[in-house]
């Protein structure tokens, strides 16, 4: 679907999207930066602003792929070879992690338009089956839990998330597997609060 994307993409809509949230995301970089504690940023090929925009923009238009969102920057937004490679572009997003996630509070703070946000969990599996009343990996943070959907025990961890129905990540817990989800969701729903969950 991506490699059909990348194709069938009208380039001119988005460069406009980029420079939307490029926008924004200067706006609120801005407030952040001395947080950020980076060294050597007089040396860096792109900016952290153009970095947090690119990595924005891919999670909106439903990139998984690393390699694929890669090729379909340097195709059709930098098509002059100014952008950072694979590697690099994907260290530059670890090492800004944090503020990608302040900027999501922020955006989904100021969008107003969402109608329901819904919270769901997902099973985070540490280990197969066979191994989960021997393991000694991660005791007293991890136990068994069950999964309704796969009507199967599992030993790990248990990741909550609130999401608008426009995609946008709101807020996520990580708990153990036996953790009831509607305990979890009180904690999620706190981080920031939606009025229509």
């Amino acid at each position: 679907m991506q490699e059909h994307f990348h194709f069938t993409t009208d380039r001119a809509k988005i460069q406009k999207q980029y420079a939307a949230i490029f926008f924004f995301v200067s706006a609120q970089l801005s407030l952040i930066q001395t947080h950020l504690q980076r060294r050597n940023r007089h040396l860096v090929k792109q900016e952290d602003d153009v970095i947090i925009a690119i990595h924005i923009l891919g999670k909106l238009l439903g990139f998984s792929s690393e390699r694929a969102w890669h090729r379909f920057v340097t195709g059709n937004l930098f098509t002059n070879g100014q952008f950072l490679e694979r590697s690099r572009y994907n260290r530059r997003c670890r090492a800004l992690r944090w503020a990608m996630k302040w900027i999501r509070h922020e955006l989904a703070k100021r969008v107003q338009h969402h109608a329901y946000a819904v919270v769901d969990s997902l099973p985070l599996e540490l280990c197969h089956a066979a191994r989960m009343h021997r393991v000694k990996r991660f005791q007293g943070i991890a136990d068994i839990g069950y999964c309704a959907s796969k009507k199967q025990w599992y030993y790990g961890l248990k990741l909550h998330l609130q999401v608008t129905d426009q995609g946008l990540p709101m807020g996520y817990v990580v708990t153990e597997a036996s953790c009831h989800d509607r305990i979890a969701a009180e904690s999620v729903m706190t981080q920031i609060p939606h009025p229509y969950n």
